[in-house]
């Protein structure tokens, strides 16, 4: 008669053998991301009229001082912070849509579904048409602070009006959606009232750019995107069994509306210091998240540094794009992401509607 522990034995270091390769094959992809999102950063700060080589921008980071006055402008306040920071802002909005998509369980939803990027469009314009910056405010960060005021003035009302009606996901959506229609219906009044200049700094502000780029802004954004990455971390269990179902993660004791207000919370402090210093710069906190859903499943050990690393390259790739098209001419940052997330986007609807 044959042992039925014979065939358990058997049957778990088959188990511990597709373990492993399930976490080589995650960890394999997580390398390649990094691998390319190296290879953009440098490619990144290659690119550009100056026609500068690797050797001498290389020599040029390790050895500052033999470096030209010109050189150094070019290597030190201009490349390297617009490529350092596509990486930032690309990484934080990544995390931001990861966590949103898991928290709303909606593959299609991104930072601007809560209508945070509209309410940094509508704090950053009212600085350019009233001129905030003569009140005293520093005129270099005069629209950022005006425009994170307006992101956390948004948040502050989708969260107040999430704990008192129950911040179930239904709730929380219509809400953002009435949201954002309020806040363009205000954009496109204050462009009607403002002059040519301040109708330009506008419409330029919300086409997303990091030609601003500095190294005191990259400290900001950076020093806010740590900040909320150990409080992911904390929750990858959580937001896992989350992706099961509500009931599914109550059985485990999770208290899924404390939660989705918490992470609704991190998702708009990132989104708000990110788009402060860019602009609106769209998809990339929709499509970042969905190439590491499709690598990585909903394991959120692997999905949210996958989401940061896509996001993060999906930027910096942009950037790069953005100073090939037209050669001695920056497009856009923002027109270049809606280029690549467009076709995407359409592509997840069309699929959402043949499965259904």
């Amino acid at each position: 008669m044959r042992d039925p522990n014979t065939g358990a034995a058997q049957a778990a270091p088959s188990l511990s053998r597709q373990y492993r390769r399930f976490i080589f094959k995650r960890i394999f992809w997580l390398c390649a991301l990094l691998i390319a999102l190296l290879a953009s950063l440098v490619i990144n700060v290659l690119t550009g009229p100056a026609m500068l080589s690797f050797g001498q921008v290389l020599n040029g980071i390790l050895h500052p001082d033999d470096l030209s006055g010109a050189l150094r402008v070019i290597i030190f306040e201009v490349r390297l912070p617009f490529a350092i920071l596509a990486v930032v802002i690309g990484a934080t909005l990544g995390l931001a849509g990861a966590e949103m998509q898991t928290v709303l369980n909606n593959p299609l939803a991104s930072p601007s579904t809560l209508g945070i990027m509209h309410a940094a469009t509508l704090g950053a314009s009212l600085a350019i048409v009233f001129r905030i910056s003569a009140l005293g405010l520093p005129e270099n960060y005069a629209v950022p602070i005006c425009a994170f005021i307006g992101a956390l003035a948004a948040i502050a009302v989708i969260q107040l009006l999430a704990k008192v009606y129950g911040a179930t996901v239904d709730t929380v959506v219509l809400f953002g959606i009435a949201l954002v229609f309020a806040l363009n219906a205000l954009v496109s009044l204050i462009q009607f009232v403002a002059d040519s200049d301040s109708l330009q700094q506008i419409v330029f502000w919300t086409m997303g750019s990091l030609a601003r780029a500095t190294w005191e802004k990259i400290a900001i954004v950076a020093t806010v995107f740590l900040a909320c990455v150990p409080f992911s971390i904390r929750h990858v269990w959580k937001m896992t069994a989350l992706r099961g179902g509500e009931d599914y993660a109550k059985s485990f004791g999770v208290s899924v509306e404390r939660l989705r207000l918490l992470v609704l919370l991190r998702v708009s402090v990132l989104t708000a210091v990110a788009v402060a210093f860019t602009g609106v710069i769209g998809f990339v906190g929709l499509v970042g998240p969905h190439i590491a859903r499709l690598a990585f499943g909903e394991d959120h050990r692997f999905y949210i540094p996958g989401s940061i690393l896509s996001g993060a390259f999906i930027l910096s790739a942009a950037s790069i794009t953005s100073k090939s098209i037209v050669p001695g001419i920056m497009i856009p940052d923002g027109i270049v992401t809606a280029l690549i997330g467009i076709p995407l986007f359409l592509g997840l609807l069309l699929s959402q509607k043949r499965r259904g």
